[in-house]
């Protein structure tokens, strides 16, 4: 055989190899001849706030309703990135607790896969019935495991994972990789084990809710310090021409030590039918606005607003909502309950974006979730990611998809692509009068809400129905059925830890009282 021919055919079998390694792949990053890679990267900014519900911020989440604001002028930074941004009506936390909700931010993976469906709390593992071990339900004022009211509860929450795996890509592990500077500042809590292990190059430690200083009221020293940690990485990256990602977690806020007085004041002068728990909450969102203010003001500065994305979510829906804690019964109106439920008030969130060909004032109402931030990142870094149907079910491989068609769309409907058309959140845990461990799927317009204890099957149409009021189950028991056959499908895929019957439940014991509201009401 003729050399020339021998090289040839070698150099089409490396190329089959190669190509075939990649299609292998469960998390392989793609790329199309017609998506050249960018000449100057984009920038990422991305601010979590701390139990800030879908209707806290003065932004209007929804176009359609009118109430799914506060009073103008509360936040008015986020009402300026929303002015020259897109808002997501329907973005969800994947979990109404703040570990598991962070945890898929960071992975783009659902807490039920990662076995992260509770609280990371003073690194306790949670093993009682109300979703906490004995440590655990002492901070959270109730009894603890070995107490006689362990009776009470029919279901025993399982022992989850406290750790993000090692395993596990993040966020600033896939940018990192992609030549970005990244950065991490404020609230951790999905481990003790420090950001700088999990891809961040600049970190101020494994923070949890009490500050890098060990402080039970961490702000408003805290909203000042992550600020300014933020915009001297900013700052340095930007003299050295390196594109970069920097996250910023605040830190929740509950009483008047923990906000300045001058948000106090004006929060007073907006709303000044708010008492003291709900006052010190909203002047608490009114000092994180000003700092995502000092942040938007120096990125104009600094000339690089036309190429940085700058994002703002929080974790889970806001304390209250008619299950103990928070601002009372109407938390989260016009949303159902608050966190630590299942229902829209625990898991509806906020999400604004601003950045390049993003179109100023628009609304989205395609649903999306914390496990689209990855991969959208990644997308708009030019190293999108591809998910191999035959691994989806893999631990270390990521569940959402990216939200670049949302962000071209201008505000016209746009497909997600994800490994599975339904969306999950797995809840097993008792927590805050939630009603008992349950779990929720999103397919189409219907959301079908299951309760453990009582095998409850609930069916809306989020259309129609934001409030959760019309249960349709028994009118359309094949949707029911079907979409119940989804649920328990995926959460033996992903083999997600389930709640299990408790052998000490005595069935005429006195249902456990609400546990005690925590002093700050704020946290995880």
């Amino acid at each position: 055989m003729p050399n020339r021919l021998i090289t040839l055919l070698l150099t089409i079998a490396v190329g089959l190899s190669h190509f075939a390694s990649a299609a292998t792949s469960p998390n392989a990053p793609v790329t199309h001849a017609e998506d050249a890679e960018p000449k100057v990267k984009p920038n990422f900014i991305f601010i979590l706030g701390e139990g800030h519900g879908w209707s806290s911020t003065s932004v209007q989440m929804d176009d359609r309703v009118p109430n799914s604001r506060q009073a103008a002028g509360l936040t008015p930074s986020l009402e300026k990135l929303a002015s020259e941004g897109m808002r997501l009506s329907d973005f969800y936390a994947t979990c109404p607790r703040c570990t598991p909700s962070r945890a898929s931010f960071c992975t783009g993976i659902s807490p039920a896969k990662l076995h992260m469906t509770y609280v990371n709390d003073k690194g306790v593992q949670r093993d009682g019935p109300r979703g906490g071990g004995k440590q655990a339900q002492r901070d959270a004022g109730g009894a603890p495991a070995d107490d006689a009211s362990a009776s009470t509860y029919r279901l025993l929450a399982p022992q989850t994972d406290m750790e993000l795996p090692a395993e596990v890509k993040t966020t600033g592990d896939v940018l990192r990789s992609a030549g970005y500077a990244t950065a991490h500042f404020g609230k951790w809590h999905v481990g003790r084990a420090s950001p700088s292990k999990h891809g961040f190059d600049e970190t101020d430690g494994p923070n949890t809710n009490v500050g890098p200083g060990r402080n039970a009221t961490p702000n408003s020293g805290e909203s000042k310090a992550i600020t300014d940690k933020g915009l001297a990485f900013i700052e340095t990256q930007v003299k050295a021409g390196k594109p970069f990602f920097l996250q910023l977690s605040h830190y929740g806020a509950g009483t008047e030590e923990e906000v300045t007085p001058e948000s106090l004041a004006e929060v007073r002068r907006l709303q000044p039918e708010l008492k003291a728990k709900a006052l010190a909450f909203a002047a608490g969102m009114r000092d994180m606005d000003n700092a995502i203010g000092r942040i938007m003001n120096r990125v104009a500065e600094l000339g690089i607003a036309d190429r940085t994305y700058v994002i703002f979510s929080t974790d889970h829906g806001t304390p209250g909502g008619g299950g103990g804690g928070g601002r009372g019964g109407d938390a989260n109106a016009p949303l159902s309950r608050g966190k630590g439920s299942v229902q829209e008030g625990g898991v509806r969130i906020p999400f604004i974006v601003r950045g390049p060909g993003i179109k100023p004032g628009t609304f989205s109402h395609e649903r999306a979730t914390g496990m689209d931030l990855l991969p959208t990142l990644a997308d708009l870094a030019g190293t999108p990611i591809a998910v191999d149907p035959r691994h989806k079910d893999d631990k270390n491989v990521i569940e959402g998809g990216s939200l670049v068609p949302i962000f071209k769309s201008g505000g016209a409907a746009a497909r997600v692509s994800r490994p599975r058309e339904e969306i999950v959140i797995h809840f097993p845990h008792y927590d805050l009068n939630n009603g008992g461990p349950a779990s929720s799927i999103y397919l189409g317009q219907y959301k079908l809400l299951r309760v453990d204890e009582s095998g409850k099957r609930m069916l809306f149409d989020m259309s129609k129905d934001l409030q959760e009021q019309n249960d349709l189950a028994a009118a359309m028991p094949d949707k029911v059925n079907d979409l119940e056959s989804r649920l328990d499908a995926y959460l033996v895929a992903v083999h997600a830890q389930r709640a299990t019957p408790n052998p000490e439940f005595k069935n005429d014991a006195t249902p456990a009282a609400t546990p005690a509201k925590k002093k700050s009401g704020k946290g995880g």
